[in-house]
């Protein structure tokens, strides 16, 4: 047995005394859903959750009013392992991602390993990091520019899913939007003398639709319009639209843009107007594997009877900005089952199964798991080593 077995008892018991608060937290996020950079309730509801148990909080991290660094301090230093949360919702359907889940499952595991021990009864140290924005915001690449994850020698984090698998690739994304500018003019009695920026963005989407024939089976290009003109009697003389470009390389993200540039041009051409491609500077990275956290995560999951699901492949992959924290420390994003299979993340089911029973036992396991997995990796120098030498190879 490891020198983290003996103590592994006390964690998920602390976890189990946990859990019905954990619940009442999850649910109120989830009841209150705010968006990017706006979580200001969902932020001082976890890091008094954390504080109230025991760990030293930190607020408004890197510059983020909603970001926060929790500390659960080993009895010398040593390893720095990083939990995150994330808990930001999306626009006019909650939080249909899950986030209520990732957040309490991670909280609810820095708060369990204060709770059990006081002081971790290992060199180094856990510390939970409240990660705003991930849903188009790259909030943790925010606080990777500014410094927050400096030390940090390994990171982990669950996600919510319709089944449980320890590992799944993501899409890299760019970001980009395009505009089209033409000539406005009457739509009636006048509509020769316009130039109408509308068929350009029309155009695009048709361009686009076009080139998915020729691209890679796992690579996406989805988008839309955010301004398509006044009103009908105004030839409409600006349009845009903003589009993700995700593939499973970074190259292939930039060899989308190159062709989605052509795509934008040619549609201005097409229609008499001008373009402007303007692609976000901040790139979401694909998921590095790290196969020995991986294992480290399986093996806890096995631990408390949370076993993983099979993967039957009928689903796509999503994008995260923990690809950008895995492409800098070794890091691991496993799913957690928190719904039947078949239901899509992003979707109003999802939204309902986010607070159920089955979220509730998948936040429980999830916490367990990562309070767990983070310390075995203080308990055990090799098992740090291997995670550094999977990131190297990797």
């Amino acid at each position: 047995m490891s020198a983290a077995g003996p103590v592994k008892p006390r964690i998920v018991a602390a976890v189990d005394g946990l859990a019905d608060d954990l619940e009442s937290l999850s649910h109120r996020i989830h009841d209150h859903p705010e968006l990017a950079f706006k979580e200001e309730q969902a932020h001082g509801w976890l890091t008094a959750f954390l504080e109230k148990h025991g760990a030293k909080v930190e607020r408004g991290v890197g510059g983020l009013p909603t970001a926060f660094r929790a500390s659960i301090e080993g009895v010398t230093p040593g390893p720095t392992i990083a939990i995150l949360a994330e808990y930001d919702a999306l626009p006019g359907i909650g939080h249909a991602c899950g986030h209520n889940v990732i957040a309490t499952a991670g909280v609810g595991a820095g708060a369990a390993l204060a709770t059990a021990f006081g002081t971790l009864p290992f060199a180094g140290r856990v510390q939970v990091i409240g990660t705003p924005a991930e849903e188009g915001g790259a909030g943790k690449v925010k606080l990777m520019d500014a410094g927050v994850f400096a030390g940090v020698d390994a990171a982990m984090m669950i996600h919510g899913r319709c089944g449980t698998l320890v590992w799944r690739p993501s899409l890299g994304i760019i970001k980009v939007k395009a505009e089209f500018h033409g000539k406005a003019t009457h739509a009636s009695s006048w509509p020769w003398r316009g130039v109408n920026a509308l068929n350009a963005v029309i155009q695009l989407f048709v361009a686009l639709d076009q080139m998915r024939q020729q691209l890679r089976p796992d690579a996406r290009v989805h988008g839309v319009i955010t301004s398509g003109g006044a009103q009908p009697n105004i030839i409409p003389e600006y349009t845009s639209a903003e589009f993700y470009l995700r593939a499973l390389s970074g190259d292939y993200c930039h060899e989308l843009l190159r062709r989605f540039r052509a795509c934008a041009e040619g549609a201005a051409t097409a229609t008499g107007c001008t373009t402007t491609v303007t692609a976000d500077p901040t790139i979401h990275e694909p998921l590095k594997p790290n196969a020995t956290m991986a294992g480290l995560f399986a093996k806890n999951l096995a631990f408390i009877d949370f076993p993983e699901d099979p993967d039957d492949g009928e689903a796509g992959y999503g994008s995260t900005d923990c690809g950008n924290v895995s492409q800098a420390i070794p890091t691991i994003h496993p799913y957690i089952r928190i719904s039947p299979d078949g239901i899509p993340g992003h979707s109003r089911e999802f939204a309902e199964w986010a607070r159920s029973p089955l979220a509730r036992a998948g936040m429980i396991a999830g916490a367990k798991a990562l309070a767990l997995t983070a310390v075995d990796l203080l308990a055990s120098p090799e098992s740090l080593a291997g995670a550094r030498d999977d990131f190297t190879r990797a």
